[in-house]
């Protein structure tokens, strides 16, 4: 059984894409990572928050992560504003507060938010009060997050090889094959 750190690092090196510029970012990412699969494990529910122009993002995960052809357990990995319409319309303190209340009923094994967009976006108000949060935040530094640009032309691709690497370290830890320590 490998260690976190040295799995990401074997596994990016394994990758036929171009995916070296995540070797120097995997110390930011392996503590990101583990947090996130151990709340899976632990049974926790992943609701999947994007903005406007990664949707296609947040449908690609819930499209690929409960993929039969995986031979595992399926995990509870939702896209909250599909459970949720209405979720754009929160923005007081006190809807945020209801809306966490509401969610503390729905899931009571616990859940932990997966945001995906800029950092300005109104949705990261309820991400950022979750200290559970798995942020990946586009334009800006914020503390127990993955930075991306969204001017980097090869965002896209960059979302997806990071969803890869975060699948296969799911795959791995539920197998046995990987100690989540770091």
């Amino acid at each position: 059984m490998q260690q976190l750190l040295k799995w990401t690092l074997d596994t990016i090196r394994e990758e036929e894409s171009s995916f070296s510029w995540m070797e120097e970012y995997r110390y930011e990412w392996a503590p990101l990572v583990k947090s996130a699969v151990s709340q899976t494990i632990e049974g926790k529910t992943a609701l999947i928050i994007t903005d406007e122009p990664r949707q296609w993002f947040g449908n690609y995960i819930l499209n690929n992560i409960n993929d039969l052809n995986k031979n595992r357990p399926l995990l509870p990995f939702y896209l909250l504003a599909g459970c949720f319409p209405s979720l754009q319309n929160i923005h007081s303190t006190q809807s945020l507060e209801l809306f966490e209340d509401m969610l503390d009923i729905s899931y009571p094994n616990g859940y932990y938010i997966w945001y995906i967009g800029k950092a300005d976006h109104p949705y990261t108000k309820l991400s950022y009060r979750n200290d559970d949060s798995f942020l990946w935040i586009l334009d800006e530094e914020v503390q127990n997050s993955f930075t991306l640009r969204s001017s980097d032309t090869l965002l896209d691709i960059k979302l997806l090889q990071m969803y890869k690497l975060f699948d296969s370290t799911l795959s791995a830890s539920l197998f046995g094959d990987l100690d989540l320590e770091v």
